[in-house]
């Protein structure tokens, strides 16, 4: 891993995906999630706040990045639920068989070099009729904004640590055989069009 990547670019993604557009993102999802809850992607702790604490026993963090999480670490010590790390990419899932309750992802399947098989994951460690939460930015129905995507996105993941920005998250949910139970979409306010496309919502288990 690069300097940059290791020490200036969790800070850039802290700030950018900790604005205010994207904590109220975070805010329509992660306050649902209960019991025994995995968080793919948990990064600098930025939905620790959001998460409902009388409906949550435990969130295992799954990231591969150990520089985000020394950075969450004032984030984690003002929650009231235990919180553990588990330094791997969300496409390995150190956890057995349909032993969680609940999954979060927010702004990580963009990232993930797998993100079906990181869904395939969350799907089997998760318990019959376990939901997932999540909210997302991907690939635009707009096919002008879309063709943009594609030409920015392989200059964006060099600089943005391998997201991609044209990823079609209900494709992925669709291709990991996940049925989504609502799904909210939107360009984000405040958000350049072609990173602001947001898709939202609650998928399960069966």
């Amino acid at each position: 891993m690069s300097f940059y990547e290791d020490r200036v670019l969790p800070h850039l993604i802290n700030c950018a995906c900790g604005s205010g557009t994207f904590h109220k993102q975070r805010a329509k999802v992660v306050p649902k999630a209960h019991g025994q809850v995995v968080e793919i992607g948990i990064g600098t702790g930025l939905n620790l706040s959001h998460y409902n604490a009388k409906q949550v026993e435990r969130v295992i963090g799954i990231d591969p990045s150990t520089r985000s999480w020394e950075l969450a670490q004032e984030r984690v010590a003002q929650v009231e639920f235990p919180v553990e790390y588990r330094g791997l990419s969300g496409d390995q899932l150190p956890l057995d068989d349909h032993s969680m309750d609940s999954a979060v992802i927010t702004y990580s399947l963009c990232t993930i070099p797998n993100p079906v098989d990181a869904l395939r994951e969350v799907k089997r460690v998760l318990k019959p009729g376990g939901s997932i939460w999540f909210s997302e930015h991907g690939l635009s129905p707009d096919v002008s904004v879309a063709r943009w995507q594609d030409r920015i996105n392989p200059i964006w993941k060099r600089i943005a640590g391998g997201c991609h920005i044209n990823r079609d998250v209900t494709l992925l949910f669709q291709l990991a055989d996940i049925d989504m139970v609502s799904c909210e979409s939107m360009y984000l306010p405040k958000t350049p069009r072609i990173a602001g496309y947001n898709v939202c919502g609650h998928a399960r288990v069966e």
